[in-house]
């Protein structure tokens, strides 16, 4: 048991350094820009929209300059050209689980900050004023919007269809929660993006609606301090400010109305294991006992892709000791989420 219990924990720092992303590619009505890898993975990497970063882990200071456009990031050397109410779609890419986003629960944000009369491939991030303009979170099914990514969905957004022509850095931000049950252990993920808006437009942002990164989040903000496995369906509070009052067709919060009257464990899971020689079955798998009362928290499981790519034997001890066991703690199939065997991110 010790050694599957310290293989399971290898696989899972393993899994943890390239299971966090980038985006790898923003399209704007249509037109795509390729984004570069992290200069860790790629030192020279080609012109592009997207502001490069340094590597793919999270940021999780919310005082720190990585939060607001990712770690490092260095201006991008070209600007893509929008329209008002062009959609925007940002596809998150991660060194493992075929290159595919690995979180499903925290909110999606997209914020916008006017580089003024010069290109945003000459402007210092650090100075600018940010003014949301979508927020995603938890949807009416109990799940969040930001699992979609796990599919390879991009995130998308509309731009405001009266916004002022410009110059504009747009921020689309997802926000990791699963180990944020303790302060500072939210994950972010802020990515910047260079546009140039046209049109007649003169929508703008109010004064008091303008933020600065860092210092639009507190680590003990509602929303980036909290233990959504335990929280009410739809009750979410998402940080920093409002959608701006201007802006037309925000994505607006799940409906309370809808929500269960108290407090709900989360609802089983469909979950497809294999064992050696046998064929692959779905099976709903019951919430398991903390011994509290409360259901134990999970993640959404990782295929066996991902983590056998790493650490191969981790996968097959796992299935062996499940099968012979039955130990509560290990005997889901072995695509498991490992974060909970010790890793704190994932």
């Amino acid at each position: 048991m010790k050694s599957f219990t310290a293989a399971l924990f290898t696989a899972s720092l393993a899994t943890s350094v390239v299971a966090h992303g980038w985006v790898g590619k923003l399209t704007v009505n249509g037109k795509a820009f390729k984004g570069n890898e992290p200069t860790e993975q790629t030192p020279n990497g080609a012109p592009s929209v997207v502001r490069q970063i340094a590597n793919n882990l999270p940021v999780k200071d919310t005082t720190s300059p990585d939060i607001t456009c990712g770690r490092s990031a260095k201006p991008a050397a070209l600007v893509a050209t929008a329209a008002p109410g062009d959609k925007l779609q940002f596809n998150w890419n991660t060194l493992a689980a075929g290159g595919l986003w690995f979180h499903d629960v925290g909110p999606m944000m997209t914020y916008l900050a006017s580089c003024g009369s010069g290109s945003c491939a000459d402007f210092d991030a650090s100075k600018a004023k940010w003014f949301k303009i979508d927020e995603q979170g938890q949807l009416a099914d109990g799940t969040w919007a930001q699992a979609k990514l796990d599919t390879g969905a991009p995130a998308s957004v509309t731009l405001p269809s009266n916004l002022k022509a410009g110059n504009y850095l747009v921020r689309n931000e997802l926000i990791a929660l699963h180990t944020a049950q303790s302060e500072g252990n939210a994950e972010f993920y802020p990515s910047c993006s260079q546009l140039t808006v046209t049109g007649s437009g003169t929508g703008v942002p109010a004064a008091s609606e303008l933020v600065s990164f860092p210092g639009a989040y507190k680590p003990k903000d509602a929303g980036i301090l909290i233990d959504i496995y335990n929280m009410r369906r739809g009750s979410y509070k998402f940080p920093g400010p409002a959608i701006a009052s201007f802006v037309k067709g925000g994505s607006a919060p799940a409906d309370p109305s809808a929500d269960p009257p108290a407090e709900t464990t989360k609802e089983p899971a469909s979950t497809s294991t294999k064992t050696k020689g046998a064929a692959s079955t779905s099976t709903a798998a019951p919430p398991k006992s903390t011994g509290t009362g409360k259901p134990a928290k999970s993640c959404k499981r990782r295929t066996r892709r991902a983590v056998e790519a790493i650490v191969p034997e981790a996968v097959e001890v796992e299935v062996e000791v499940a099968a012979e066991d039955r130990i509560p703690d290990v005997r889901r199939s072995r695509t498991r989420h490992l974060h909970r065997f010790g890793a704190k991110s994932f």
